[in-house]
């Protein structure tokens, strides 16, 4: 099947064409990086103009560049949820006019799912049951699938994602904005032992994710230290490099100490870490160095589909397809939806003050 996919969740316009769910003919994407760099971070309503501008350019050369015509695509998959909503409603109102004048089916997929189907391309076929590190801006979740297109939260983060927090300390930096590659490059000259930053414990038991403290921990660091924001014209100091590594390493020992436990308990034949955060080559390492001990095998997607892409979307959606599953012209945009079949509420949790158990 010959799938168009198109992803409009954030601030990426992004159109690919898929031949099944492990071929990818062609994947374009257009970033907003330098539009919002100005802000810090992505601007909702500037977010949905872009995609209002970019998105049928995007689609048109990626049907140009996979060597085919719009009236051999036979499906369309489109990001249903979550995101921002102006961003998401030019994606599925576009995808639903397409649909409707070539007359194929269309499906709207998770985003989150997608990321999960980002590994299909470069790696062999996932073992099941798999778990999965999805760490980016807006999203830190670990799922445990023990089928495809089965999944439940195992962890996720209480406050800010990872993605969220380089952002947030980079911004602290002066640093600028993305600030995940950012901060990796300039901890690759810090020393990661230099400052002991604090790793969050879950006062109700469960394995959960949670970077607030930390921000806030860089932030008294900085103040305790005198440490400035880099101007503009400055040189990076040997302090700030620290600072950076230090925050790094305490993210990726987070996020690893987490998998290594619950990948232990749970005994998956495959752990998948992706996201725009799966870039960083710390986290890559460490979660490498936990495949080892568990002897597991650790699937990455490759950098152009770690971050927001349509090729996934492609693919996740082939697989829906798949199972029979088929959306009606009035999709629209769902900005609250999950990924999981079994959901356990955090207020229960809290009241009972039980430990968190599978």
């Amino acid at each position: 099947m010959l799938i168009l996919g198109i992803e409009s969740s954030c601030d990426e316009t992004a159109a690919a064409v898929v031949l099944g769910r492990r071929e990818i003919l062609s994947s374009v994407i257009s970033s907003q990086i330098d539009i919002h760099k100005e802000w810090g971070g992505v601007v909702p309503e500037i977010a949905s103009r872009e995609h209002l501008i970019k998105i049928d350019p995007i689609v048109k050369e990626a049907v140009k560049r996979a060597g085919v015509s719009f009236e051999d695509i036979e499906a369309i998959a489109v990001t249903q949820g979550p995101g921002l909503v102006g961003s998401l409603m030019v994606g599925v109102s576009y995808a639903k006019a397409l649909a409707f004048g070539l007359d194929v089916p269309i499906v709207g997929v998770n985003h989150i799912e997608g990321h999960f189907f980002s590994v299909e391309f470069e790696n062999p076929p996932t073992e099941y049951p798999a778990m999965a590190l999805i760490v980016s801006g807006g999203h830190t979740n670990l799922f445990y699938s023990p089928e495809a297109g089965n999944y439940r939260v195992v962890s996720r983060t209480r406050d800010d994602a990872a993605g969220e927090a380089f952002d947030k300390v980079a911004k602290m930096l002066g640093l600028g904005y993305p600030g995940g590659p950012i901060i990796e490059k300039y901890a690759l000259e810090g020393n990661p032992k230099a400052i002991r930053f604090p790793i969050a414990k879950i006062s109700d038991g469960r394995p959960d994710f949670s970077f607030s403290g930390l921000k806030t921990a860089v932030m008294r660091y900085l103040k305790t230290e005198g440490i400035e924001p880099v101007g503009e014209e400055e040189d990076v100091s040997q302090e700030i490099k620290d600072v950076c590594a230090s925050f790094q390493d305490t993210v990726v020992r987070s996020l690893t100490r987490v998998l290594s436990k619950l990948a232990s308990e749970l005994k998956p034949k495959t752990l998948i870490v992706a996201g725009g955060v799966a870039c960083n080559q710390a986290l890559r390492e460490s979660a490498e160095s936990v495949g080892r001990k568990l002897d597991l095998p650790v699937y990455f997607p490759s950098r152009h589909l770690s971050t927001d892409n349509a090729a996934m979307i492609a693919a996740a959606g082939f697989y829906r397809l798949s199972q029979g599953e088929k959306a009606c012209l009035n999709l629209s945009a769902d900005v609250t939806m999950r990924l999981q079949n079994v959901d356990i509420e955090e207020a229960e949790l809290r009241k009972k003050k039980v430990r968190y158990r599978l």
